[in-house]
């Protein structure tokens, strides 16, 4: 069976759920953030992030909320977080992804973590940086410094390239999305 595994990219607030809800309605669709999601539902998975920052813990196991402040503001605790989750992360993803003929995955730290080999295409989507402060610090009801020191965390669009590396731009309404969308599976032939 050929397998098509493409990853959906790109910086936070650049509209990757939007994306995702469009694809979703032709394609098998997983997401990197629900399965961290769910990991920090499994209380083994908290008491093992209790070990890595024990100052972030209530009853030996790791507050997410806690940890999320601290690895925002401490980039050896970024990575440290990151080292840990990232192999169970994507280790579920692939085995959820094994036997589809064609699957899309969000994986918002695609280039950092230096994962894009694992997958036979990749859609970076990109927008304005003021666009994507503006969004979200409206959905998650940060501040804008709160935003932008994640920004500053991720590759830059300009950064994400390399083979099978398809460019999608985000700069104007949904149903523009939608049609860029459509022509890119085309393209793909899918």
């Amino acid at each position: 069976m050929t397998r098509n595994r493409f990853a959906v990219t790109g910086g936070i607030g650049s509209g990757k759920t939007a994306l995702l809800e469009i694809l979703r309605e032709r394609f098998p669709v997983f997401s990197c953030d629900e399965i961290v999601r769910e990991l920090w539902q499994e209380k083994d998975f908290r008491f093992q992030a209790g070990k890595l920052f024990p100052d972030c813990t209530v009853d030996g196991h790791a507050e997410k909320g806690l940890v999320s402040k601290r690895v925002f503001s401490d980039f050896k605790a970024r990575r440290s977080l990151e080292e840990f989750t990232h192999p169970i992360v994507l280790s579920r993803l692939m085995k959820e992804t094994e036997d589809l003929p064609v699957s899309f995955s969000e994986v918002p730290l695609l280039f950092e973590g230096g994962y894009q080999t694992l997958f036979d295409g990749v859609i970076v989507l990109t927008r304005g940086e003021k666009e994507r402060v503006e969004a979200v610090m409206k959905r998650d009801n940060l501040t804008k410094e709160e935003v932008e020191s994640r920004m500053n965390a991720q590759v830059k669009d300009g950064d994400r390239t390399g083979t099978n590396v398809y460019i999608l731009p985000n700069d104007g309404t949904l149903e523009e999305l939608r049609a860029r969308t459509e022509e890119l599976l085309h393209n793909l032939g899918l």
